[in-house]
């Protein structure tokens, strides 16, 4: 069978999800990409639908899954593909019997508590990697009903060779911007007043619509062009969700934005590469242990302390950490094996359970909260909190979309034939939407680390542009904004470290890096945009060049 006709096979490829039009009033004032709404079964026995969620986020081969559905419909088929340059089929099962059971109120927050409806026992030779869960059900309106969950499994390889390296996924903010069935921890229907995020977020409910699959031409977040003076703001995923069924949050985490991209790029390119989810991270160190270069893209936001502590161990020990993703800020707790997550973000203070007890250090707040203190610079050589925000609606939208080069003598940048002052992947747009730094100070035209805000002195800045912690609200003809207009966000609370005490002004200002940090007897590189992803696939020299250079350096292919 032919890539195409493999590729035409997939279920994606069917008319998906249509129903019949319907009214829904909206007021002058309601600004409906600052209104929060949310992914829910519509549990009407006349609409065929299907959601399907497993017992685990990951699986070690040899394991068996577990399926968790609710449907309207008599029968359903799930599918599970193993997703890469060419997705692979590897399991099916078709009419299925068709269960249907209520999803809780608090089903972000609990679970949905759905029974068993399928299982399947993985083969001992299935390959580590991302497996994509397809459940569909005939709709009746000659289209069909389409939900996505994922699966990872494990490598099974206890001695995998020097050239293979490890790609963790940064599942824990992929679940905390989950909000199917209510909330996530930016919005949601939670509190009192049901109006709040919710701190604790459940694993077993299913994914909401666009973190797993994304059609191709899907938008990101970063504006595709340079708005011109006195333009109003545009905010393109918003209103390319709002249109297509998607979630609001689709553009800002998760597989198919981010991490596929550099998946189906390493492929491309040779790389042999096994996966583990954060969760494994957190609670099977030594899976890690088994390698020597370990990889992560994207959007990378929350961690444990365990995980930390596991990869801290990892590069002190001689392990290489290429970390292509940005916004490192948040520390969470894990329970019930993974299955809850817990961040309170900016009410920690107010609200977690462990302020003021013995387990304090394990506040679910920024990392460089002195209450935490415990700089995320020390592990990946940047932090979130001096970083944040670029290239999109009112959030420096006029960068130069890439980052400035300082620093062109240093072998991540060998065969890329740039020189100081350069800005690499400004075309491919690697800049955004979230990105991490340092605070820095420069001596005779180079940039260098404070250490104000707690970052080892052995970092070296690369290259570097501007960002920002708010957006900036400048008063046009009809102009709204997203993170502006009264809209709360929970890291501008934050006071950045460094700021002096009493300051009634902190700095709203920050910067995008890439850096080098020698480790113990290891490595980290880091290039902290959340979008260094779209160098890759849109084929950016620069960013290819620098990627491979790390990687083939880090696995021991070029000195």
């Amino acid at each position: 069978m032919s890539t195409d006709s493999r590729r035409a096979s997939m279920p994606e490829y069917t008319p998906m999800n249509v129903v019949k039009r319907h009214s829904v009033a909206m007021h002058p004032g309601d600004n409906w990409h600052l209104a929060h709404w949310y992914e829910a079964p519509r549990e009407d026995p006349a609409v065929p639908e299907v959601y399907t969620y497993t017992d685990a986020i990951s699986y070690a081969p040899g394991s068996e899954v577990a399926f968790h559905s609710s449907t309207t419909a008599v029968q359903w088929t799930i599918q599970v593909w193993r997703d890469g340059v060419t997705p692979t089929l590897v399991h099916e099962a078709t009419d299925l019997p068709g269960r249907f059971v209520a999803a809780p109120a608090d089903a972000y927050r609990d679970g949905c508590k759905w029974p068993v409806s399928h299982r399947w026992q993985l083969p001992l030779d299935l390959p580590s990697g991302f497996y994509r869960v397809a459940s569909t059900c005939a709709a009746g309106t000659g289209a069909s009903f389409l939900h996505h969950h994922f699966f990872v499994v494990t490598p099974a390889d206890p001695a995998p060779p020097r050239d293979r390296f490890l790609f963790i996924l940064p599942t824990s903010t992929w679940l905390a911007y989950n909000d199917w069935g209510g909330a996530n921890s930016y919005d949601g229907i939670d509190g009192a007043n049901r109006n709040q995020f919710s701190p604790t977020l459940s694993t077993e409910r299913p994914w909401t619509r666009g973190l797993v699959w994304l059609p191709p031409g899907a938008p990101r977040l970063c504006d595709p062009q340079h708005r011109r003076a006195w333009e109003a703001p545009r905010y393109p995923t918003k209103e390319w969700a709002f249109t297509n069924g998607f979630a609001q949050y689709f553009a800002s985490a998760g597989w198919a934005q981010f991490d596929r991209h550099f998946a189906v790029w390493a492929e491309r390119e040779g790389y042999a590469f096994d996966m583990i989810t954060q969760t494994d991270l957190h609670y099977r160190p030594e899976i890690l242990a088994r390698y020597g270069t370990a990889v992560i893209v994207g959007h990378d936001e929350y961690w444990t302390a365990d995980m930390r502590r596991t990869v801290d161990a990892f590069v002190d020990g001689g392990g290489k950490l290429a970390r292509f993703a940005g916004n490192y800020l948040w520390q969470v707790r894990l329970e019930d094996e993974g299955r809850r997550q817990v961040c309170y973000k900016a009410r920690a203070h107010d609200e977690d359970p462990v302020r003021g007890t013995d387990r304090a250090h394990l506040l679910t707040g920024a990392w460089e909260d002195p209450a935490i203190g415990w700089p995320g610079a020390t592990t990946v050589g940047v932090n979130g909190l001096q970083g944040v925000y670029a290239s999109w609606g009112g959030l420096v939208p006029r960068s130069s979309r890439g980052f400035t080069v300082y620093r062109p003598g240093h072998w991540a940048f060998a065969g890329t034939e740039i020189s100081y002052g350069d800005v690499i992947g400004g075309e491919a747009g690697v800049f955004g939407y979230e990105v991490d730094g340092l605070d820095y100070t420069f001596r005779r035209g180079l940039p260098y680390p404070t250490g104000d805000d707690g970052a080892p002195g052995t970092i070296e800045i690369l290259a570097m542009a501007p960002a920002v912690r708010v957006e900036e609200e400048h008063r046009g003809e009809g102009f709204r904004y997203y993170l502006g207009n009264g809209r709360p966000n929970s890291s501008t609370k934050l006071v950045p470290p460094g700021t002096p005490a009493g300051d009634k002004d902190p700095q709203h200002y920050g910067s995008g890096m890439i850096v080098a940090m020698p480790r113990g007897r290891g490595e980290v590189f880091t290039a902290g945009s959340c979008e260094w992803v779209m160098g890759l696939a849109r084929g950016d020299f620069c960013t290819q060049q620098i990627t491979r250079n790390v990687l083939d350096r880090f696995l021991g292919r070029r000195a």
